[in-house]
């Protein structure tokens, strides 16, 4: 099949900001159709936010389209419709040129800063050992498994539970966060740019791939999780700035939270 054939349906060219030129896709497109942007916000300048389909898809569906993004430039995530449908198109995408403009460093510590500040001493009980003093970033993890694989994995688990596809135009899977507008942790961070900015950097260190985004949840595979405690300690407490709930309303501190995550390929997150 000639490279003519394989050009970007219509209706997703209008997903990039020049069209879609030279991007090309052989998967067969299920029947779906644009999610566009909360009218009130204008940031993609008249572009619809991400594709959708109509119906779940499987696993190998997900898969499929991970394979060629590389050529089509559009990631594909599972979107989760338990809480509230995404064609309601409450969406507020922002364009992931502002990505990196933030680092998961500075991200981390400026929410260390600011929960210390606010919180009475023995509130910080649950980020032992680390305490007031914010850790930095955990050291790289080992690849225990090709990142793609991981996450095709991951993917043909959580299909299982029945969920449509999206597709978004994007360089990389954690610019998703941004891209497509999701607002899944609005009560942490008013901003999803600084949270991309964290997902980029665990793909690099962890080998992370976005799998599934729901009304406020997000779903990560991981190629290289933390395997020693200390290590797992460590990107507990990078996960605690990312996700709060994740550990209050878990296990309750980084210790129990970080048993949790040891040697473990995925990663869920939520928010209260």
């Amino acid at each position: 099949m000639g490279t003519m054939d394989q050009r970007l349906p219509q209706e997703l060219r209008g997903l990039f900001a020049d069209g879609g030129m030279g991007r090309t896709l052989s998967c067969g497109m299920p029947e779906g159709e644009l999610v566009w942007p909360d009218p009130g916000f204008t940031h993609q300048a008249g572009r619809p936010a991400f594709w959708m389909s109509d119906e779940p898809v499987t696993g190998e569906m997900w898969a499929g389209f991970r394979a060629e993004h590389a050529r089509s430039g559009l990631w594909p995530v599972l979107l989760d419709e338990s809480a509230q449908p995404w064609a309601a198109g409450q969406v507020e995408p922002d364009d992931a040129a502002q990505i990196g403009h933030f680092t998961a460093e500075g991200f981390m510590a400026e929410v260390w800063q600011e929960w210390v500040s606010q919180v009475p001493a023995d509130a910080l009980e649950e980020l032992e050992p680390y305490g007031a003093l914010c850790p930095g970033l955990a050291p790289p993890g080992t690849l225990r498994a090709e990142p793609g694989a991981v996450a095709d994995w991951y993917a043909g688990e959580l299909a299982l539970r029945g969920m449509p596809l999206g597709l978004v135009a994007v360089g990389r899977g954690a610019d998703t966060l941004a891209v497509m507008g999701w607002q899944g942790a609005l009560h942490h961070n008013e901003w999803m740019v600084p949270l991309a900015a964290v997902v980029r950097s665990w793909e690099d260190r962890f080998g992370v791939r976005v799998v599934s985004l729901g009304f406020n949840t997000l779903e990560l595979s991981v190629a290289a999780p933390p395997v020693e405690p200390e290590h797992a300690l460590h990107v507990a407490a990078e996960h605690w700035a990312f996700c709060p709930d994740n550990i209050v309303q878990g296990p309750g501190d980084l210790r129990g939270y970080a048993e949790q995550i040891i040697g473990v390929h995925t990663w869920s997150f939520w928010w209260d």
